[in-house]
């Protein structure tokens, strides 16, 4: 009797459980700082360039304005906040996929001289634009 999956899906299986694997131990056994110091996971970001600057746009559903640290060294933009562990009192957990946790994500943007940096939070997004500063002859 064949076993319903094919050896190609039986790979495909194993190597997400492998990547499942690597998240958890990235996310709960770090080596060095403190727990509560050290940054968990990364938002996904999309990045675009225009005339007129570089927008982005950072996923951060949950996370409030107020909790969000954001700068720019003039070659990356360094993101960092904390989205705290919903409080579960007599709960029982059966799945948290979510990332929670204390977050940092630096993300370089193309060279060039920059004058401004304006940030809004709509629906769950951070929204960044870098204005390109204008040139001069």
């Amino acid at each position: 009797m064949s076993h319903p999956k094919s050896p190609e899906w039986m790979w495909a299986d194993a190597l997400d459980l492998l990547h499942k694997a690597e998240r958890l131990q990235q996310q709960f056994f770090r080596i060095g700082a403190p727990q509560e110091a050290q940054a968990v996971w990364e938002p996904p970001v999309d990045l675009v360039e225009s005339e007129a600057g570089i927008e982005l746009n950072v996923a951060l559903p949950g996370v409030t304005p107020e909790n969000l640290r954001v700068t720019f060294d003039g070659q990356a933009l360094h993101i960092t906040a904390l989205r705290p562990l919903p409080a579960l009192s007599s709960q029982v957990i059966h799945r948290l996929e979510i990332p929670y946790g204390r977050f940092e994500r630096r993300i370089p943007v193309p060279p060039g001289p920059y004058s401004t940096l304006e940030q809004t939070c709509e629906n769950g997004c951070l929204h960044l634009h870098l204005r390109k500063a204008p040139a001069y002859p």
